[in-house]
């Protein structure tokens, strides 16, 4: 038997009260197919429970990021009989947090304190561009921390020496180059795991499978990315530093060395390449073609004796 509640019937302007939506939004709504046109009851369009919860619906996907037309495709596979709540199971799976952090929230007292008594409002502003804050509603002089550790890093990075502006510099080309790693990861994915989920509007057991699939690959994104960048580290580091301390000189060695030719410290005349000569005259300028020359042959010598000093001695 039908209830007073199952049979109730609004007109728009109540329509609008009880959704939060605007009058002029519900008629776009209409317009665009994603609300079903009300009844017409003589001179008056009706509507019923259907709309609001239809509504509720499109603000909470509207709220999770998706766009009206993406909105559509997926009320449209609710209409065609395809289940809306394993769909929305899977965009829940994909909106949820992808770390573990927990937001904080600093003063702007804290924040100097925290960076060794510097005010730098440019740096805020920029922090403020970059999200790694994020305004404090209701506080002018509170600020919103999404990650704690990349707010903790810059601090520590700030500590060691490096001026605010550096800082933020840094992480706005690391992100350009971490989303690039992000986008060529969920291309991955799709290609190979996802794809046939996108064929047709998943039904509710297609949905959960993807979800399913989605929390397990979740984490292999963070893993993958933190192997890569370990073996990186180790590589690069171990090449700056002998490529560094082979520009100051190796490190004395006391073991005897094998006496050396004498050295003639008159200079001598060394035949180079016409091309090798007007490349380093058009970068350096012709007169200092002869130590520019010397300097980087010295270089190489210094880099060479480095890696002979650290490779293992034979068996």
């Amino acid at each position: 038997m039908s209830t007073a509640a199952e049979q109730r019937t609004y007109r728009i302007e109540d329509l609008s009260r009880e959704s939060g939506t605007t009058v002029r939004t519900i008629r776009a709504y209409i317009d665009r197919g994603l609300l079903p046109k009300p009844e017409r009851r003589g001179r008056s369009n009706v509507y019923g429970d259907t709309h609001l919860a239809r509504l509720r619906q499109i603000a909470d996907l509207l709220e999770r990021g998706y766009t009206l037309a993406s909105i559509k495709e997926l009320l449209a596979a609710w209409d065609a009989g395809t289940g809306l709540g394993g769909v929305l199971g899977l965009v829940g799976e994909v909106d949820r947090p992808w770390s573990d952090e927990q937001p904080a929230r600093i003063s702007l007292a804290e924040l100097v304190e925290r960076f060794g008594g510097v005010t730098d409002l440019v740096a805020v502003r920029e922090a403020l561009r970059l999200g790694v804050l994020e305004p404090a509603p209701g506080s002018d002089d509170e600020f919103l921390v999404p990650s704690p550790q990349e707010l903790a890093v810059a601090v520590e990075l700030h500590a060691a020496g490096v001026p605010l502006p550096a800082i933020t510099g840094h992480l706005g080309e690391l992100r350009t180059q971490v989303e690039h790693i992000s986008e060529r990861f969920l291309e991955f994915t799709t290609e190979y795991v996802f794809q046939r989920f996108l064929q047709h509007p998943p039904t509710d057991a297609e949905a959960a499978e993807a979800a399913d699939l989605i929390r397990r690959l979740r984490p292999l994104a963070q893993q993958t990315v933190d192997a890569e960048l370990a073996r990186a580290m180790r590589t690069r580091a171990t090449e700056h530093i002998r490529r560094h301390l082979g520009d100051a000189g190796p490190p004395t060695d006391p073991a005897p060395q094998p006496a050396r030719p004498p050295v003639n410290d008159q200079p001598v005349p060394v035949p180079l390449p016409p091309t090798t000569v007007a490349a380093v005259r058009a970068l350096v300028g012709p007169d200092q073609v002869s130590a520019f020359v010397a300097a980087a042959t010295d270089r190489e010598v210094a880099t060479r004796r480095m890696d002979a000093l650290t490779e293992p001695d034979a068996p």
